[in-house]
């Protein structure tokens, strides 16, 4: 038994082309044949160069059997021989290791294979969202969390405290305006972030935690990446594009770690243009969760706005398709220290790096409002709006939204309180606000990590795109009599 586990073969395909090259590899060489065959196969480019350099006219024969071999196969020859010597590895391991918990690890084996098969994977996935994102993150945490904080103890209670004091001990109004009323620092800029975001934010950190502990996001990897790379990218984007939904602007920096200048033009594009940030995701979520049509609507758009785009985008940007290697840890059982360790980890960055931001927002509107400039941009955006059949009041939240996403979606939450939206104009503000242009803290990372004329060209594209988006459905829905 011994001998039959150290004397590895790869399958009959595999084994016959390796004979082959090693039949054409005339050349003396510091590692064997064999080796240098299957890193041919592999398609190793400093051994390419080398046989090229060493075999000379029989390159040509070694081109043609791994071409014929390639075509033996769905997935890249790397991938097959990596799952090979996976395979041999744990035939090794299961002969030599002894484990007390064989029930636990059989039911984790087969875990592990339910979440890698897309027959079985992706009801998973959809498990995973429906309960970790939809009903925690969207009806607990931005919903009746959310209804708490914002509805109950700001508006009933700091708000009202506040614009009494401010109008009875501060005489200038522009000050007064600074600090309360409709866009001051506390009574907007500390509600959105304390009230709407900070509940919605923690919730996803939260749920995210618990998978990223568990295991599971490598196999997600394994499970999306043929899907993936019909769009140019790999299963590794996985984490930049999950990190997305809890905040664009760390998961733009995080796409740095993909391959190639092309899986990061194309990841960096896609975030901006159709991954909502989880406060964003949150809120659209409790403002759809009660029109069901709508929600579907939202969701069947983003996912095919998220495809065709990733396609055409990857048939516009050049490069090659990239290889695909990922750990695959076990799964587990999330331990709770982590899970708490990682969350407040997390919170401690949203507090420190973007709750500051929330009050220079307020800052920077209260200036736009003194200075006229905030007026001017929103009689830009209300002729567009009346084509969506949006009220005058949604160009708010888009012009705020480009300062902060979270401002945008907060605004809607806003205009649906006061009943200002029907579940038509809700759908189409919350699909053209998702498309909308990246807030500027996303932009300025864009700019860092690829560049002024391509984090322009990115926004140049994608402003007109989402309204075209909101006329489009909005006609379609009109045109259907879907969501009157």
């Amino acid at each position: 038994m011994e001998g039959q586990l150290l004397n590895f073969r790869y399958n009959d395909k595999l084994e016959q082309a390796i004979r082959k090259m090693e039949d054409l590899l005339k050349s003396a060489y510091n590692i064997s044949k064999r080796e240098i065959a299957l890193l041919l196969l592999q398609e190793d480019e400093e051994i390419l160069d080398r046989v090229g350099r060493q075999e000379g006219e029989r390159l040509e024969k070694i081109y043609q059997v791994i071409q014929e071999t390639k075509q033996s196969f769905e997935q890249p020859l790397n991938y097959i021989i990596a799952m090979e010597r996976q395979e041999w590895a744990n035939r090794v391991t299961d002969k030599v290791v002894v484990q007390n918990t064989a029930g636990s690890s059989r039911f984790g084996e087969i875990l592990n294979k339910l979440t890698i098969q897309p027959l079985t994977g992706i009801p998973i996935l959809l498990l995973v969202l429906y309960f970790g994102l939809y009903k925690f993150v969207g009806v607990l945490g931005a919903g009746e969390v959310v209804d708490f904080l914002e509805g109950e103890l700001f508006e009933g209670y700091i708000n009202p405290w506040v614009n009494n004091l401010v109008t009875a001990y501060i005489p200038w109004k522009p000050i007064q305006e600074l600090i309360g009323l409709d866009y001051g620092i506390i009574t907007m800029g500390l509600r959105y972030a304390v009230a709407i975001i900070l509940p919605i934010v923690g919730f996803f950190f939260l749920i995210f935690s618990v998978i990223e502990d568990s295991g599971y996001l490598p196999r997600l990897a394994l499970l999306i990446d043929r899907l993936f790379k019909k769009i140019g990218l790999s299963g590794r984007a996985v984490i930049p594009m999950t990190l997305g939904f809890g905040c664009g602007t760390m998961a733009t920096m995080v796409s740095r770690t993909l391959e190639t200048k092309r899986e990061r033009i194309i990841a960096t594009f896609l975030l901006a243009l159709t991954i909502p940030c989880s406060a964003q995701l949150g809120v659209i979520m409790s403002l759809l969760s009660g029109y069901p049509a709508a929600m579907l609507i939202w969701i069947i758009l983003m996912l095919l706005v998220f495809l065709l785009i990733g396609y055409l985008t990857a048939k516009v940007v050049p490069g090659d398709q990239t290889n695909f290697y990922m750990e695959v840890p076990p799964l587990r059982i999330p331990k709770l220290s982590n899970v708490l360790a990682k969350t407040f980890s997390r919170m401690q960055w949203y507090f420190v790096e973007i709750l500051p931001l929330f009050l220079l927002g307020s800052v920077i509107i209260w200036v736009g409002n003194m200075t006229g400039l905030f007026q001017k941009l929103l009689l830009l955006v209300q002729p567009i709006l009346v084509w969506m059949d949006l009220p005058p009041e949604t160009a708010e939240s888009f012009v705020f939204g480009f300062f902060r996403r979270d401002y945008g979606a907060a605004g809607l939450y806003d205009l649906q309180s006061a009943g200002l939206l029907s579940p038509r104009q809700l759908v189409v503000a919350a699909a053209t606000l998702t498309l909308f242009v990246p807030c500027v803290a996303q932009f300025t990372m864009m700019i860092k990590e690829r560049g002024w004329k391509m984090a322009l060209g990115m926004v140049a594209i994608i402003f007109p795109f989402a309204f075209i988006v909101g006329i489009l459905l909005n006609a379609l829905l009109n045109m259907l009599g879907v969501l009157a």
